[in-house]
């Protein structure tokens, strides 16, 4: 049997088509969702008319997709509202939660107290994951300058926003 190079190749490419097919519909969180969101958010910051804010969008993997800093957002803000984002996307709960895993709450200790020690783990609200219809981590948004409270409403608000393009 002789081997043929062409063969071979359409075999090949045949067999990755379903994966090249499925790599195209894996949802991903782009730079326009991202500024659609933080457009949203800046919204609902001047709609309720709370503090200045820092607004960070992270993917999947922690990178940072956007950063945007309101006129008169506190500088201290910048890093949390990163680290934030960075906390949701790496262990894909709101910060919210990570707070009661690390503290507590209703006068139970924390599960997890050690993981305030970790680096760019933020334990308060203001970050929340951003999920496809089906679930898959996309990525996710950090806010900080305003209450942690308005923080959060103001992440979810710009979640909210670009819930019908998060495929």
């Amino acid at each position: 049997m002789n081997f043929n190079p062409l063969t071979a190749l359409f075999i090949i490419l045949l067999g990755f088509t379903p994966i090249a097919h499925a790599l195209d519909k894996k949802p991903v969180l782009n730079l326009t969702i991202a500024k659609k969101m933080a457009d949203a958010c800046e919204a609902n910051q001047a709609e309720l008319g709370y503090r200045k804010i820092n607004i960070a969008i992270v993917d999947n993997g922690a990178n940072l997709i956007l950063f945007r800093r309101q006129n008169d957002a506190f500088l201290g803000s910048i890093d949390i509202a990163i680290s934030k984002a960075k906390s949701s996307a790496s262990f894909p709960f709101p910060t919210r939660l990570i707070a009661e895993i690390v503290y507590g709450k209703d006068g139970k200790p924390g599960r997890v107290p050690g993981l305030a020690h970790s680096k760019d783990v933020v334990a308060f609200a203001g970050g929340l994951p951003i999920t496809s219809k089906d679930g898959v981590l996309l990525g996710a948004i950090g806010v900080s300058g305003a209450s942690a409270d308005e923080d959060e409403i103001c992440a979810q608000a710009a979640i909210d926003a670009v819930a019908s393009e998060l495929e």
